[in-house]
Protein backbone atom coordinates (compact mmCIF):
# COMPACT_ATOMS: atom_id res chain seq x y z
CA UNK A 1 0.00 0.00 0.00
CA UNK A 2 1.65 3.42 -0.80
CA UNK A 3 2.43 6.27 1.55
CA UNK A 4 -0.43 9.07 1.28
CA UNK A 5 -0.24 12.34 3.48
CA UNK A 6 -3.37 14.12 4.87
CA UNK A 7 -3.24 17.41 5.02
CA UNK A 8 -6.24 20.16 4.54
CA UNK A 9 -5.77 23.15 3.08
CA UNK A 10 -7.70 25.88 1.12
CA UNK A 11 -8.09 24.78 -2.57
CA UNK A 12 -8.89 27.77 -4.22
CA UNK A 13 -5.85 29.59 -1.74
CA UNK A 14 -3.26 26.24 -2.95
CA UNK A 15 -4.16 27.06 -6.46
CA UNK A 16 -3.25 30.70 -6.80
CA UNK A 17 -0.21 30.15 -4.80
CA UNK A 18 0.89 27.43 -6.72
CA UNK A 19 0.72 29.31 -10.16
CA UNK A 20 2.51 32.41 -8.30
CA UNK A 21 5.16 30.47 -7.17
CA UNK A 22 5.75 28.44 -10.49
CA UNK A 23 6.25 32.02 -12.05
CA UNK A 24 8.22 32.86 -9.41
CA UNK A 25 10.52 29.70 -10.16
CA UNK A 26 10.27 30.50 -13.73
CA UNK A 27 11.59 34.44 -13.48
CA UNK A 28 14.72 33.21 -11.01
CA UNK A 29 15.95 31.29 -13.94
CA UNK A 30 14.97 27.88 -13.39
CA UNK A 31 12.96 25.34 -15.23
CA UNK A 32 9.97 24.47 -12.93
CA UNK A 33 9.12 21.40 -15.11
CA UNK A 34 12.37 20.46 -14.10
CA UNK A 35 12.01 16.84 -12.00
CA UNK A 36 13.15 18.38 -8.71
CA UNK A 37 11.37 21.72 -9.33
CA UNK A 38 7.79 19.96 -10.63
CA UNK A 39 5.58 19.84 -7.19
CA UNK A 40 8.11 22.71 -5.56
CA UNK A 41 5.32 25.45 -6.69
CA UNK A 42 2.33 23.15 -4.37
CA UNK A 43 5.32 22.41 -1.15
CA UNK A 44 5.55 26.47 -1.13
CA UNK A 45 2.30 26.81 -1.34
CA UNK A 46 1.05 24.68 1.78
CA UNK A 47 4.08 25.52 3.55
CA UNK A 48 3.22 29.37 3.35
CA UNK A 49 -0.15 28.37 4.67
CA UNK A 50 1.13 26.35 7.38
CA UNK A 51 3.69 29.19 8.44
CA UNK A 52 1.07 31.61 8.45
CA UNK A 53 -2.07 29.94 9.92
CA UNK A 54 -1.72 31.99 12.78
CA UNK A 55 -4.50 34.93 10.82
CA UNK A 56 -7.20 32.45 11.64
CA UNK A 57 -6.16 31.69 14.91
CA UNK A 58 -7.97 34.00 17.91
CA UNK A 59 -5.51 34.72 20.71
CA UNK A 60 -7.89 36.04 23.38
CA UNK A 61 -10.22 32.82 22.80
CA UNK A 62 -7.59 30.48 23.23
CA UNK A 63 -6.74 32.04 26.64
CA UNK A 64 -10.21 32.14 27.56
CA UNK A 65 -10.63 28.45 26.85
CA UNK A 66 -8.98 27.44 29.90
CA UNK A 67 -9.67 30.18 32.26
CA UNK A 68 -9.59 29.43 35.59
CA UNK A 69 -10.51 31.90 38.79
CA UNK A 70 -7.56 31.01 41.62
CA UNK A 71 -6.71 33.75 44.60
CA UNK A 72 -3.22 33.88 43.90
CA UNK A 73 -0.46 37.40 42.72
CA UNK A 74 2.80 35.61 42.64
CA UNK A 75 4.66 35.77 39.09
CA UNK A 76 3.70 33.23 36.86
CA UNK A 77 6.19 32.57 34.07
CA UNK A 78 6.71 30.86 30.86
CA UNK A 79 10.19 30.75 29.33
CA UNK A 80 12.15 29.45 26.91
CA UNK A 81 9.34 29.09 24.24
CA UNK A 82 10.27 28.57 20.70
CA UNK A 83 9.32 30.54 18.05
CA UNK A 84 9.63 30.44 14.23
CA UNK A 85 7.85 33.45 12.42
CA UNK A 86 8.25 35.16 9.16
CA UNK A 87 9.96 38.62 8.35
CA UNK A 88 7.20 40.59 6.60
CA UNK A 89 10.13 42.61 5.14
CA UNK A 90 11.75 39.75 2.90
CA UNK A 91 9.82 36.67 4.04
CA UNK A 92 12.40 34.99 5.31
CA UNK A 93 12.21 33.34 9.00
CA UNK A 94 13.22 34.47 12.06
CA UNK A 95 13.47 32.17 15.24
CA UNK A 96 14.10 32.34 18.70
CA UNK A 97 12.76 32.14 22.41
CA UNK A 98 9.99 34.38 23.74
CA UNK A 99 9.99 34.56 27.79
CA UNK A 100 6.32 35.57 29.05
CA UNK A 101 5.12 36.38 32.39
CA UNK A 102 2.06 37.84 34.35
CA UNK A 103 0.98 38.35 38.06
CA UNK A 104 -2.87 37.11 38.10
CA UNK A 105 -5.30 39.52 39.54
CA UNK A 106 -8.08 36.63 40.46
CA UNK A 107 -7.54 34.59 37.03
CA UNK A 108 -4.82 32.27 35.49
CA UNK A 109 -4.83 30.81 32.02
CA UNK A 110 -3.58 27.19 31.09
CA UNK A 111 0.27 27.16 30.84
CA UNK A 112 0.39 25.37 27.31
CA UNK A 113 -2.31 28.54 26.57
CA UNK A 114 0.81 30.97 26.49
CA UNK A 115 2.92 29.04 24.26
CA UNK A 116 -0.21 29.16 22.04
CA UNK A 117 -0.61 32.51 21.92
CA UNK A 118 3.26 32.99 21.15
CA UNK A 119 2.42 30.84 18.09
CA UNK A 120 -0.79 32.83 17.10
CA UNK A 121 1.14 35.72 16.34
CA UNK A 122 4.32 34.39 15.24
CA UNK A 123 2.94 32.45 12.81
CA UNK A 124 1.93 35.49 10.81
CA UNK A 125 3.91 37.60 8.83
CA UNK A 126 5.76 39.90 11.27
CA UNK A 127 8.35 42.11 12.67
CA UNK A 128 10.05 41.10 16.28
CA UNK A 129 8.77 44.64 17.74
CA UNK A 130 5.19 44.28 16.88
CA UNK A 131 5.04 40.51 17.83
CA UNK A 132 6.36 41.13 21.59
CA UNK A 133 3.07 43.89 21.92
CA UNK A 134 0.66 41.63 20.37
CA UNK A 135 1.59 38.93 22.93
CA UNK A 136 1.75 41.56 25.97
CA UNK A 137 -1.69 42.80 24.97
CA UNK A 138 -3.44 39.33 24.31
CA UNK A 139 -2.46 38.63 27.82
CA UNK A 140 -3.44 41.86 29.04
CA UNK A 141 -6.94 42.31 27.69
CA UNK A 142 -8.22 38.68 28.48
CA UNK A 143 -6.55 37.91 31.84
CA UNK A 144 -6.86 41.08 33.45
CA UNK A 145 -3.97 40.97 35.57
CA UNK A 146 -1.63 43.47 37.34
CA UNK A 147 1.18 42.63 34.57
CA UNK A 148 2.54 41.15 31.88
CA UNK A 149 6.02 41.28 30.85
CA UNK A 150 7.40 39.74 27.57
CA UNK A 151 11.00 39.38 26.32
CA UNK A 152 11.60 38.23 23.18
CA UNK A 153 15.34 36.66 21.50
CA UNK A 154 15.60 35.95 18.02
CA UNK A 155 18.03 35.42 14.86
CA UNK A 156 17.32 37.16 11.52
CA UNK A 157 17.73 35.25 8.74
CA UNK A 158 17.48 38.58 6.65
CA UNK A 159 20.68 40.28 8.68
CA UNK A 160 22.12 35.90 8.69
CA UNK A 161 21.84 35.26 4.57
CA UNK A 162 21.71 38.61 2.61
CA UNK A 163 22.34 42.50 3.69
CA UNK A 164 24.86 42.82 6.48
CA UNK A 165 25.82 39.04 6.90
CA UNK A 166 26.13 38.96 10.41
CA UNK A 167 25.21 35.49 11.47
CA UNK A 168 26.25 35.64 15.41
CA UNK A 169 23.71 38.26 16.16
CA UNK A 170 20.53 37.94 18.08
CA UNK A 171 17.91 40.56 18.48
CA UNK A 172 16.16 41.44 21.56
CA UNK A 173 12.73 42.78 22.52
CA UNK A 174 10.37 43.78 25.77
CA UNK A 175 7.15 45.18 26.30
CA UNK A 176 6.04 45.39 30.33
CA UNK A 177 2.78 46.30 31.51
CA UNK A 178 1.34 47.12 34.80
CA UNK A 179 3.39 45.69 38.17
CA UNK A 180 6.63 45.00 35.61
CA UNK A 181 7.00 48.89 34.96
CA UNK A 182 8.40 48.58 38.12
CA UNK A 183 12.00 48.17 38.48
CA UNK A 184 11.41 45.53 41.51
CA UNK A 185 9.56 43.46 39.70
CA UNK A 186 10.87 44.08 36.36
CA UNK A 187 14.10 43.12 38.02
CA UNK A 188 13.15 39.69 39.23
CA UNK A 189 11.43 38.72 36.43
CA UNK A 190 14.79 39.24 34.35
CA UNK A 191 16.86 37.51 36.91
CA UNK A 192 15.01 34.57 37.00
CA UNK A 193 14.80 34.25 32.81
CA UNK A 194 17.85 34.29 33.44
CA UNK A 195 18.78 31.98 35.91
CA UNK A 196 19.13 27.93 35.38
CA UNK A 197 16.76 26.68 37.69
CA UNK A 198 16.52 23.31 36.13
Amino acid sequence: MAYKKTEHYDEEVTSELVKNYRNSIGLLGEDPDREGLQKTPERIAKAMQYLTQGYSLDAEAILNSAKFHEDVSEMVIVKDIELYSMCEHHMLPFYGKAHVAYIPNGYITGLSKIARVVDVYSRRLQVQERLTHQILTAIKDSLNPHGVAVVIEASHLCMMMRGVQKQNSVTTTSAFFGQFEKNETRSEFLKLISAKLH
